[in-house]
């Protein structure tokens, strides 16, 4: 299956961003669509993108720019909605990916990859995230056939420069001396973005990953408590980081959520109550060696970096 073009959902965001380089680098261009033009100038920057101001959940908008594009890539995701009745998760994950599926059949495209996540379960997922994630990667496998060939992709947390986890971290550490660390026994297994984003590449043109899913993982087990004393140690922070126990972890998220900006959320705490870890790491199976996080994050959180700084401007500019 040659690919020239791909259409991204969700393409200006942290992942979006490095998937559309790392395409280039597969000659490989991409079709970005956005609800602001103006905001993502920035990714017009890559060679061969073509950016696209259109609502994406609107499917004969959709249909329009899945026109003359070899795959669909959905990368739409959400860690917190503006209520808290699951309807901004659903609409997000589920409605979106129903939509997408029937507009790649009404333009003719055959390829669709799918952004879901480790944990994701329809029926036992005890978040909202996860509950519709993993009803919209089911309904993308359900999807599969001869018409429309579909790969899902299960990550742990994705890391990288302006990722949305080791940096949030590191400006939260800045506001207190003092930090109480929600689910400290959580555990993860952070997978570098570029690994995700390889998969991705590798994974589109290759018949013999057509109706997969892969869960993506890094090399190594962590424990929440681990990452954030990591997270204060490579920015230059001394901190008290003190674990909440679970009824004080739910406290903490309840009061949290009502804050503006959701730095935490109830959905988000009922998420950590399950081990985000691969039992088998597909990016083996598509020949990617697993990168560690004490490889990559030390150049973009060390304390006094360029990237470190930069990332501030970005998060200052709502960018």
């Amino acid at each position: 299956m040659h690919m020239k073009r791909v259409c991204i959902l969700g393409g200006s965001g942290f992942i979006g961003r490095h998937l559309a380089n790392r395409l280039l680098e597969h000659h490989v261009e991409s079709r970005v669509l956005t609800r602001k033009r103006e905001r993502n100038r920035h990714l017009l920057v890559i060679p061969g993108l073509e950016l696209v101001e259109t609502d994406i959940y609107d499917r004969d908008s959709l249909e329009r720019q899945f026109r003359g594009v070899d795959a669909v890539i959905n990368l739409v995701g959400i860690l917190n909605e503006h209520g808290n009745d699951g309807s901004g998760f659903r609409r997000a994950h589920v409605d979106l990916t129903r939509n997408t599926i029937a507009a790649c059949g009404a333009a003719g495209v055959g390829r669709l990859l799918q952004m879901s996540a480790l944990g994701a379960d329809a029926e036992k997922g005890p978040s909202f995230f996860q509950k519709t994630k993993g009803e919209a990667e089911n309904l993308a496998m359900e999807a599969h056939g001869k018409e429309l060939a579909v790969t899902a992709f299960r990550p742990s947390v994705v890391f990288g420069p302006g990722d949305s986890f080791f940096n949030r971290f590191a400006s939260l550490l800045k506001m207190t001396p003092v930090f109480l660390l929600p689910t400290p026994d959580a555990r993860f297994a952070p997978v570098y973005v570029n690994d995700v984003t390889e998969a991705f590449a590798r994974s589109l043109p290759d018949r013999k990953t057509f109706g997969k899913r892969y869960d993506l993982c890094g090399p190594r087990v962590y424990t929440m408590r681990e990452l954030v004393k990591y997270t204060a140690r490579t920015a230059g922070m001394k901190r008290i980081i003190i674990g909440c126990n679970d009824r004080l972890s739910r406290l903490q998220a309840k009061v949290l959520q009502r804050i503006p900006g959701k730095p935490y959320s109830m959905d988000n705490y009922l998420s950590s109550t399950v081990d985000n870890v691969c039992t088998h790491n597909g990016l083996h199976d598509l020949g990617i060696h697993p990168t560690a996080v004490e490889a990559v994050v030390p150049g973009y959180l060390s304390s006094g970096s360029a990237r470190m700084r930069y990332n501030e401007f970005r998060r200052a500019a709502r960018r």
